[in-house]
């Protein structure tokens, strides 16, 4: 029944402890429809459309959907699993195609208007003037003025981004997973802290291997690029890493396909809606007004630091050079960490038993207090979704 599913209590923190795969697509099945019946009953009354009579019931049912799905893209996110990820993607179909159909809807369209030219509007907050000339903005940039046969076009280009945008992610994650380095000869480990040495040996353990295991994880690969004596080891964890779902990774992974039909849908995309290119259409919604305003600014950014940058990169390649190995990209962060060590006297490892995790969580929480005026207080029994959390 619906009123066991976990995914529809909306009230207080998910429960993420109940939440299984199976329970994805039925809520989703219940809450679009929720929405649909609620969307047909709010455009259907007498009155001229207003904050309290149509747009706030609205943006309330929308901000409750988001509130549902979010449990879901985060599981999918922090703890992936084949049964999640077929009902992640299949519900993601179904909520793009939704969300894409509402912001094409000419009724709604319509009604968000009167509400903006209406008497009323310039009483209202300033945030609910926001929240309503932001969804015009939205559904324009959602195709809802389009003739019907580009719309169309529009609304199948959305749903087809979203799946690829899905895919290329997971690939990613997958690339990342599906990668290891075990190393037997601990000589090879030298200059690698040993918090992260011994981290290394677990995780072989954990794997039912001997030696040390190395991913491409940030908690092991960060430590060995910045530490690792041995160049042929930072070298290969290097280029697994740079090259994770790449045609270079010649895997099954291989995003190359993905990413060009993504910039062809995108410029299509783009086009439909008359602008000359997708990175315009992207800048609509943001503080730049157009691609060659943000072009300026970085290049503007970059003469301003290259000097600096060239320099500390001379720096580099002299401190490699006198190791007898021209500088490469595996060897940056090795050097950057030992010409801080060599100007400053000061490790990253120098900290760490200085800023133990529950030492930082409880200056977090102090700073956060004295900004917001709030109190951050344990709550027990709430569900997590991972027993370490």
């Amino acid at each position: 029944m619906a009123n066991d599913n976990p995914l529809l209590v909306l009230d207080g923190l998910p429960r993420f402890a109940h939440i299984e795969p199976a329970d994805v697509m039925p809520a989703l099945d219940t809450m679009l429809a929720s929405l649909r019946a609620l969307v047909e009953e709010r455009l259907a009354r007498a009155p001229a459309p207003d904050w309290d009579d149509t747009v706030g019931p609205l943006e309330v049912a929308e901000a409750r959907l988001k509130r549902f799905w979010s449990p879901v893209a985060h599981l999918n996110a922090v703890a992936d699993s084949p049964a999640l990820r077929e009902a992640y993607n299949a519900g993601l179909g179904r909520l793009t195609s939704y969300q894409t159909g509402y912001a094409q809807d000419p009724r709604l369209y319509r009604a968000y208007q009167a509400v903006a030219e209406g008497p009323a509007f310039a009483g209202l907050s300033e945030a609910r003037r926001k929240v309503v000339t932001n969804a015009l903005r939205d559904m324009r940039l959602s195709g809802v003025a389009l003739p019907a046969t580009p719309k169309a076009r529009f609304k199948a280009i959305q749903e087809r981004l979203s799946e690829l945008a899905s895919r290329f992610e997971q690939n990613v994650l997958d690339a990342t997973d599906a990668f290891s380095l075990i190393i037997e000869d601990e000589a090879r480990l030298q200059g690698i802290p040993a918090t992260v040495r011994a981290q290394a040996r677990a995780e072989a353990q954990r794997r039912g291997r001997d030696g040390f295991l190395f991913t491409l994880q940030a908690p092991s690969y960060i430590p060995v690029m910045t530490h690792a004596q041995d160049r042929a080891l930072r070298r290969e964890l290097y280029e697994a890493y740079v090259t994770r779902a790449s045609q270079a990774a010649c895997g099954r992974y291989d995003n190359t396909a993905l990413a060009e039909e993504i910039l062809v849908l995108r410029q299509e995309m783009a086009a439909l809606l008359g602008y000359p290119h997708y990175a315009d259409y992207s800048l609509a919604t943001k503080m730049a007004r157009d691609a060659a305003e943000v072009e300026t600014f970085l290049t503007d950014l970059a003469h301003r630091a290259r000097p600096a940058a060239l320099k500390e990169l001379t720096d580099l390649k002299a401190m490699a050079q006198a190791d007898g190995v021209a500088l490469e990209a595996w060897d940056t962060a090795y050097y950057s960490e030992r010409l801080k060590e060599r100007r400053y006297q000061f490790s990253e490892e120098d900290l760490r038993p200085y800023f133990p995790l529950p030492r930082v969580l409880e200056g977090l929480f102090t700073l956060t207090e004295r900004l917001y005026d709030v109190r951050i207080r344990e709550r027990q029994g709430v569900e997590v979704w991972h027993p370490d959390v």
